[in-house]
């Protein structure tokens, strides 16, 4: 069985989060020293992992300081076994209003802002030179990575790469200021941030084609009816709408089940055959069935108690995990 997501090797800095205007560390148990991010906050509580995308000033507008360190957050999320769901969300009046446009005309000219990219003999581009790749697509692939589940809390507008990183996303919840545009065509260039692959998925190809050709901005509402975002509601009820979920997945759960289900349903969007789920449930049945978590889940039913499940995501996932080849960039 072959997975659909590529292998990511972000970069990585060493240390922790640091929330930005101050010098709180935020403790993370998987390393000892200290980070600081610059354009995102990283706030856990009640084993909820908040991350703020922050750069108010500029609507959240998306750059390579942000992207490494949303790819970064990712990881220090999926270690942290006090961390069972994540809601992403913005500061200020955005959620994030797309690509940083301050370097003008040569915004999206990779070969003007970072130098020529490799070539081949013939002088054609080498594609497979890693500084071809799109920024917002390893910030994707990562999220689609993820082993805790991963909420969408979108407060305001949310274009380009603002509205596409949401799609990696499991549940996308809207505040009625919400705006979404797919804006590529009106910018003479084409989605990004593997949105060909996730948007038909989630909305249906007609949808998705209708949203691109047009490149039009949207309200919450259309994003509701096409099935974009699973619920709008008033600004003020965002976050606590997006926390109380997070709380149901983390007070009720088993972590190990969660993450197994995660990828179940992310990767069989992609298999040719229901054979290929078949494979993976009864793995699944067949290992989970013989663990502590399962038992416990059983039993405190039968009790009329709450579960307490102890198996870890860092160390308890079954020995067929992972069960796909992962997809290198080339």
């Amino acid at each position: 069985m072959r997975g659909l997501g590529p292998r990511i090797h972000p970069l990585h800095k060493d240390g922790l989060p640091v929330k930005p205007g101050n010098d709180k560390r935020i403790k993370n148990n998987n390393r000892g020293n200290t980070m600081s991010y610059e354009t995102i906050k990283y706030e856990v509580a009640e084993q909820i992992l908040t991350i703020t995308l922050n750069r108010p000033d500029k609507l959240n507008a998306f750059n390579g300081p942000m992207q490494k360190e949303l790819i970064d957050a990712f990881d220090q999320a999926d270690k942290d076994d006090d961390i069972r769901a994540i809601i992403v969300t913005g500061a200020g009046r955005g959620f994030c209003a797309g690509a940083d446009l301050s370097s003008g005309a040569d915004t999206f000219d990779r070969d003007a802002r970072r130098g020529p990219v490799k070539r081949l003999a013939n002088g054609k581009v080498d594609y497979s030179d890693p500084n071809v790749r799109d920024g917002g697509g390893q910030v994707t692939l990562r999220i689609f990575k993820c082993l805790k589940p991963v909420i969408a809390a979108v407060n305001g507008p949310a274009v380009g790469i603002g509205v596409t990183m949401q799609l990696a996303m499991d549940i996308r919840i809207a505040s009625e200021n919400a705006r979404f545009g797919f804006v590529f065509s009106q910018r003479g260039i084409v989605p990004e941030a593997a949105s060909s692959w996730f948007l038909p998925r989630i909305v249906g190809i007609s949808q998705a084609l209708e949203w691109c050709y047009t490149g039009r901005v949207f309200p919450a509402h259309e994003a509701l009816a096409g099935r974009l975002v699973s619920k709008v509601v008033p600004p003020d009820e965002l976050l606590p709408t997006a926390r109380a979920l997070a709380c149901e997945i983390a007070a009720k759960t088993a972590p190990v089940s969660v993450a197994l289900i995660r990828q179940m349903m992310w990767r069989m969007l992609g298999a040719d055959d229901p054979m290929e789920a078949h494979k993976v449930d009864s793995r699944g049945i067949y290992a989970r069935g013989r663990s502590e978590d399962v038992k416990e889940g059983v039993v405190s039913f039968l009790e009329k108690r709450p579960a307490n499940f102890k198996n870890k995501v860092s160390a308890d996932m079954p020995d067929y995990f992972p069960w796909w080849n992962e997809r290198e960039y080339e």
